[in-house]
């Protein structure tokens, strides 16, 4: 219980309490380099993505020949990054082959985890029970299989990309470490591919990354940007095609809630519409013309005796 003098005020004493400073982490500025982009255009994405769905095709038809056991390729995503960004996104130790590309250009990679190319070689000699291989290099003969296996691979590639790939490609080497392989320079723009290899029960992910400025050049021509005008005329040219309601109406009448909640079979509702004005065309709900009542052979119809600008 307070006594009377712990209940009055306290007048003039004043504790202040400093408060808690909270350290807010800064966050990481990364560089962005204007002149060399680290995003695809829309329109170059789109055309990137329907060449890696081909090859994602025509890479399982392959394995299924190949490992003599039901193999499918699924295309995941398409992206630009660096190749540092890129091989920081691999695992450490993981199945690399290095590609060269004619011309002055860096290395593309296909990528796989070891263990995967391991149970692909282990089909291909005969192997018909799934096991699980460990991660690690290739003996002398399974790198030569491999490497036979990389090369159909290419051929399928450069089937799918068509003219985007003008360059030719070939194996080069296989790496097992993702941070010592030095396909590119830390900064080099790559256009990686991410794929799902499904080989009998086993599933493994895979990427191919191929050096932005061998497919680049090639994009601009593929995919031309349209015109502000070009555009118009398509969403003009499909709107044009899309169905519309059609509806003819007379003049609406204001009732009273009673007066409908009372209707009876053979009430009359007077309308005000006059007996020689034309009906309303709408839209939509939106008045467009007038039209009198007419026929087409056993069906009614309406003949536009008037229409009317649409206020925008």
């Amino acid at each position: 219980m307070l006594t009377p003098a712990a209940r009055r005020p306290m007048v003039g004493n004043v504790t202040v309490q400093k408060k808690a400073s909270i350290s807010v982490p800064a966050k990481p500025v990364s560089v962005y380099d204007f002149r060399r982009p680290t995003t695809l255009a829309r329109e170059h994405s789109r055309v990137l993505e329907l060449a890696c769905e081909t090859f994602a095709r025509q890479w399982g038809t392959q394995l299924t020949a190949r490992v003599r056991a039901w193999s499918q390729v699924t295309f995941d995503q398409v992206l630009m990054q660096t190749y540092d960004d890129y091989a920081s996104s691999l695992p450490a130790t993981t199945a690399m082959v290095l590609c060269t590309l004619a011309g002055p250009f860096p290395k593309a990679v296909i990528q796989f985890p070891a263990s995967a190319g391991l149970g692909w070689i282990d089909r291909m000699l005969g192997g018909t029970r799934p096991s699980t291989a460990p991660e690690r290099r290739f003996t002398a003969v399974e790198q030569a299989l491999i490497r036979q296996l990389m090369d159909d691979a290419l051929d399928d590639l450069r089937y799918s990309f068509g003219s985007l790939l003008g360059a030719p490609i070939a194996v080069d080497a296989i790496h097992y470490n993702s941070q010592f392989a030095q396909a590119a320079a830390s900064a080099e723009l790559m256009i990686v591919s991410a794929f799902t290899i499904q080989v009998g029960e086993h599933t493994a992910p895979a990427t191919v990354a191929i050096p932005a400025e061998a497919l680049l050049g090639q994009l601009g021509e593929t995919a031309p940007v349209d015109t502000p005008s070009e555009f118009s005329a398509m969403i003009r040219s499909q709107l044009a095609q899309v169905p519309v309601d059609v509806s003819v109406r007379l003049a609406p009448a204001n009732v009273r809630p009673g007066a409908i909640l009372n209707l009876a079979v053979g009430d009359i509702l007077p309308l005000p519409h006059p007996h020689h004005r034309p009906l309303d065309v709408a839209v939509g709900g939106q008045p467009l013309a007038r039209a009198a009542l007419g026929a087409h052979g056993s069906r009614l119809a309406c003949v536009v005796v008037e229409t009317q600008e649409i206020s925008r």
